[in-house]
């Protein structure tokens, strides 16, 4: 299958590569000249690399386009402006393609109070980034042989050093203290790897409009956090509530994902052996 992917130089979009490198599809990336391809170092060979803009042109006709790229930088991509150039890419993109489509949205175009979420859950988007992933998402829906895949969380090799799991690994690699909240939410966390192994299920399926990626599990943040001091062997180091909760704040966040496994899609990593895993990697200065 000829596949076209965008973000591939980015935290899943680098997975998502490596994903189809083993399913031998042909992989075409657009990769920017400025972009950092750190994560994808070890199978550029394998790769078809485009140095163009998708705002311009889509360099061929695939059979699949999986379109991940999107501004994300953590701490800011909620709220940036960024969002609103990204969406237009993003629908110059989708009018341009006649094969299969497969764009990614996100969790949080959902009301998020409502705790376990179904596909077809109410949306209510309270930022911009939701805002815009949600106007996306109903153009996709209208569009025939298209999937909407929803991301809830994510963790594993190569995530930004300042999210949640990579902050207090490191803390407790480095003998350094990590803040965190009081830990009573609980988030549905999927190792990066299942993330990248769904989404290529979806593209290689016939399911088309919203798909939730997730574990169907949710975990609290002190588990996750206990579970990496067990690792890391420094639960002093953990500084429980130097973060408070954010007011209106979901305490729940949950995928059905009977959709995604409807293809036959199982994860491979449990939460303890994901963890172990990611621990693992940063141990050992994979960078």
């Amino acid at each position: 299958m000829k596949v076209l992917l965008t973000g591939a130089t980015g935290f899943i979009g680098s997975h998502v590569a490596r994903e189809l490198v083993k399913r031998r599809h042909e992989i075409h990336v657009t990769v920017r000249p400025e972009s950092d391809r750190r994560r994808i170092r070890d199978i550029e060979s394998k790769l078809n690399f485009w140095p163009s803009d998708v705002m311009f042109s889509v360099p061929l006709q695939p059979d699949v386009t999986i379109h991940l790229a999107w501004y994300a930088v953590p701490g800011k991509y909620l709220t940036a402006p960024e969002n609103r150039k990204c969406l237009d890419e993003s629908r110059l993109l989708l009018s341009m393609l006649q094969g299969r489509a497969v764009f990614i949205g996100t969790c949080f175009e959902h009301d998020l109070q409502l705790g376990v979420l179904r596909e077809d859950s109410p949306t209510k988007p309270a930022t911009l980034y939701a805002e815009c992933k949600d106007a996306l998402r109903r153009e996709v829906e209208k569009r025939p042989d298209s999937a909407w895949v929803r991301f809830f969380y994510q963790y594993g090799p190569w995530e930004d050093e300042r999210r949640l799991m990579p902050a207090v690994m490191l803390g407790q690699l480095r003998g350094q203290p990590s803040k965190v909240s009081t830990g009573e939410q609980r988030y549905d966390y999927l190792h990066v790897e299942d993330v990248a192994s769904a989404v290529c299920a979806v593209a290689e399926s016939r399911l088309t409009g919203c798909v939730n990626i997730g574990s169907g599990a949710a975990p609290s943040v002190r588990e996750i956090v206990t579970e990496i001091t067990a690792l890391g062997g420094r639960p002093e180091l953990i500084q429980w509530g130097a973060y408070p909760a954010k007011p209106g704040e979901p305490k729940l966040i949950q995928c059905d994902n009977a959709k995604l496994r409807s293809t036959g899609w199982t994860p491979r990593w449990s939460l303890a052996s994901g963890l172990k895993h990611t621990f693992d990697w940063w141990r050992h200065g994979t960078k």
